[in-house]
Parts: structure tokens; C-alpha cells; sequence
């Protein structure tokens, strides 16, 4: 496992949407930030549970990444993300899409039917829409 999914390139702390990730370091584009972690359900029992922190990787499989040893569930939406997640053999990797600086957060997109359900109600909160009037 590669050292910075232990932890060591990235740390939890407040962010304009609450808690959010940020790249300890630097980070290459393309480089590997960190692994969506989480016990694999079953999208039937997926539909039912009460929880944002579903990754449908499949027609038939999600996964359940609420746990507190998921790193990745503290990754914020953005409207104009540095980062995108890649699906790969029923695991989920985040990728940068470009050079990422020390302290500067990590974020991705989080999809149409997330956004409209769980983020245009309230109003998004991303750094672009914060700064931009959006």
C-alpha cells in the first residue's frame, strides 16, 4: 500500500463545507490520492440505508464508505474539482486531474443525482461557488 493512503499526504480539517481532506504535500497530477474505503453492500440494501456516504461502483454493488476509517468520505464536492474518482476491480481510487499544492483541498465532483438531492437544496458550498456568486 502506498504510504500516502496511511495518511501522510493528506489530513482531515475544516473547510468552507465543513470537514474536508487537504494535501499535506504536493501532489503530481494523475498521482493517487487516496483509496474510497468501506464495506461492499449489495445496491438493494444500499437503496434503503440513510447514509451520504454511498459509492455505487457497479449495477449491483456499493459501497459503504461511513466509516470513520474512510478518509476519503471527508473528500468535499466541487463544481471545479482538482481530483476525480476512477473505478478499478470493485474499488474506488482518487486520482488528482492536475497539480495539487500543500493545503489545498482535495475535492471531486459528486455527480447530478447527489447534487440535485443533497446540495442544490441548500446551495452549494464549494470554494468556485462560494467565490464566484454561484
Amino acid at each position: 500500500m502506498p504510504e500516502y493512503i496511511k495518511k501522510k499526504f493528506v489530513t482531515v480539517k475544516r473547510s468552507s463545507a465543513g470537514l474536508g481532506l487537504f494535501a499535506d504535500g504536493d501532489i503530481k497530477k494523475n498521482g493517487l490520492v487516496v483509496e474510497y474505503r468501506g464495506r461492499v453492500v449489495p445496491n438493494k440494501i444500499a437503496d434503503d440505508m440513510d447514509s451520504k456516504y454511498l459509492f455505487e461502483i457497479n449495477s449491483r454493488k456499493t459501497i459503504d464508505g461511513s466509516t470513520r476509517k474512510n478518509i476519503a468520505r471527508y473528500i468535499n464536492h466541487s463544481c471545479k474539482p482538482n481530483c476525480e474518482p476512477e473505478i478499478k476491480k470493485g474499488r474506488v481510487f482518487i486520482f488528482a486531474k492536475k497539480n495539487i499544492k500543500a493545503g489545498e483541498e482535495i475535492t471531486y465532483d459528486y455527480g447530478k443525482e447527489y447534487f440535485n438531492h443533497y446540495i442544490k437544496p441548500y446551495g452549494c458550498r464549494c470554494f468556485y461557488c462560494v467565490n464566484n456568486g454561484h
